[in-house]
């Protein structure tokens, strides 16, 4: 074989590719689940509840109904998805537990204002 075409044979991925279980797969979708719903979270509260609701007539005082069940939800599916990646003994098992936890923090604080603001 010659030089050129060494450098234009694919090499073969699959023998150093870690093979991926059913473990790993689950944890990774809980995580990516986690993260939605986080999103979906942080969307309502700081784009659409403040700047949308608004302009077309809806949204006085709906945040704190909207942000406090979802919030929870996003709560729960983040120790879910810490759950999966332990269980699963996932190579980003501390990364991981790393931002979900520093995502369950800032979820509390909100809940915790959601629910001042409800009792208020």
């Amino acid at each position: 074989m010659s030089a050129v075409s060494d450098l234009t044979t694919p090499l073969s991925t699959t023998a150093s590719a870690p093979a991926a279980t059913g473990e790993t797969v689950a944890a990774e979708r809980a995580f990516s689940k986690s993260i939605f719903v986080s999103a979906v979270r942080c969307t309502l509260t700081y784009v659409l509840i403040p700047f949308v609701f608004p302009l077309i007539g809806f949204g006085t005082g709906v945040g704190p109904w909207i942000g406090l069940p979802i919030g929870l939800a996003a709560i729960i599916a983040n120790f879910v998805s810490i759950r999966r990646f332990h269980r699963a003994d996932h190579k980003w098992k501390w990364p991981m537990t790393a931002v979900n936890t520093g995502i369950i923090i800032l979820l509390v604080i909100l809940v915790i204002i959601d629910g001042a603001d409800l009792i208020s």
